[in-house]
């Protein structure tokens, strides 16, 4: 076997670099050499890497008890849930171990309500350029064509539109009768960190047309949860409140842990039997999601977010205002918007080995900036001068 032979699938092609540690903002090699992270794992480390309460909860609970399955009760787990409730407002939840398996059971139960009401090909309206997930339902739910083909997905499962644009669904409840639900992500992350034309707005609208139609309103916050706005959840800056909503990355802050919480008409569909998971909600994952929580609100870390977010996009908008970049987003969700003619296809490797600095780009021209929550300003500052000399680089 060759000595350059990997074991792993070549699901991914990873960049050409490895970390060894890394310590709230930063990110080291073997070398020690400091690379400031504005992606933490694509949204997952909000509280920046290796938080004391975080690692301690980890190391503590991992020496008394790790697993027993949800064949019995779970104390941490029972707090983790009460915990993410009263966050989000949500009447009960199941612990899943990924963002698509929490999509999934979203999904899942999108199809059981329309089977209560009787539906032979129930159907959900998801958005264009919209993100779920990679298993099968979930995948078929995503817009990106990549991630689709081959798979022989369920199209026929759901309709798809505009996102931001609440005429077109409207459209699409007069030409089906067997919708069951509505399913968008507030901001859509993966497919270009796309804002509503309404803000947050538009949330209320659809909610009060799933309201009127009897559909179920059902949110996906992977990304967008656990403080990454701002608020807790995206939809909390608007008076939406969805009866499905599903959370994971910055849930465990790095361990993997996703969440489908119900409320409203969801609250009673799933019953014993319906659904499961093995690993869902042990007593280990359940112990970070409610160490997590206790950091989220009982510090200023989601306003941190607010102020320093904003200082990054309204620095970035002024300085870089005559190269025709905007910004769009809310709290660390920003994303830097080239001009749609800018060849972006080295901007993550220069960024890396010019300025040590960790991005991605995210619908072909748009920078996707997902730092910590609890960045420093001073980090802050040292994010714009980075960002400010690569994008003045690439568009000269």
């Amino acid at each position: 076997m060759s000595a350059t032979h990997s074991y792993i699938m070549p699901t991914y092609s990873p960049q050409p670099i490895s970390f060894t540690r890394g310590q709230g903002s930063w990110l080291y090699t073997a070398d020690n050499t400091a690379y400031l992270d504005a992606l933490t794992g694509i949204a997952v480390c909000g509280l920046g890497h290796c938080h004391p309460s975080v690692t301690e909860a980890i190391q503590d609970q991992a020496a008394t008890l790790v697993h027993t399955s949800n064949l019995f009760h779970i104390e941490w787990q029972q707090k983790a849930a009460h915990s993410l409730c009263t966050a989000a407002g949500m009447v009960s939840v199941f612990f899943a171990n990924s963002g698509a398996e929490a999509n999934e059971a979203a999904l899942k139960m999108a199809r059981l309500y329309g089977y209560k009401k009787g539906f032979k090909k129930p159907k959900v309206i998801v958005m264009e350029k919209s993100f779920h997930g990679r298993t099968l339902l979930t995948v078929s739910a995503t817009a990106n064509p990549k991630a689709r083909e081959g798979f022989f997905t369920l199209d026929s499962d759901f309709i798809r539109v505009p996102f931001g644009d609440i005429e077109a669904i409207k459209l699409a409840a007069l030409e089906n009768n067997e919708i069951t639900a509505v399913f968008l992500e507030p901001i859509q992350g993966e497919g270009g960190l796309n804002t509503a034309k309404d803000g947050f707005n538009y949330l209320e609208q659809v909610q009060d047309l799933c309201n009127q139609q009897d559909w179920l309103f059902m949110l996906d916050e992977v990304q967008t949860g656990n403080g990454r706005t701002g608020k807790y959840f995206a939809y909390q800056h608007s008076n939406a409140k969805p009866d499905v909503l599903t959370t994971a990355k910055g849930l465990g802050n790095g361990f993997p842990i996703g969440a489908c919480m119900v409320s409203g008409r969801a609250r009673d569909l799933l019953q014993v039997g319906s659904h499961g998971s093995t690993y869902g909600g042990t007593p280990l994952g359940s112990r970070v999601v409610h160490t997590v929580y206790d950091i989220l609100t009982n510090t200023d870390i989601m306003q941190n977010a607010v102020t320093e977010g904003n200082h990054i996009q309204h620095t970035l908008s002024h300085d870089l205002k005559d190269y025709g970049v905007t910004t769009r987003g809310h709290g660390m969700m920003i994303g830097v918007v080239l001009p749609e003619s800018t060849d972006c296809s080295n901007l993550v490797d220069k960024a890396r080995d010019e300025e040590k600095l960790i991005i991605n780009i995210t619908g072909s021209h748009v920078i996707r900036l997902l730092p910590p929550l609890n960045l420093k300003r001073e980090e802050t500052d040292q994010l714009i001068e980075k960002l400010t000399r690569l994008i003045k680089s690439a568009l000269s």
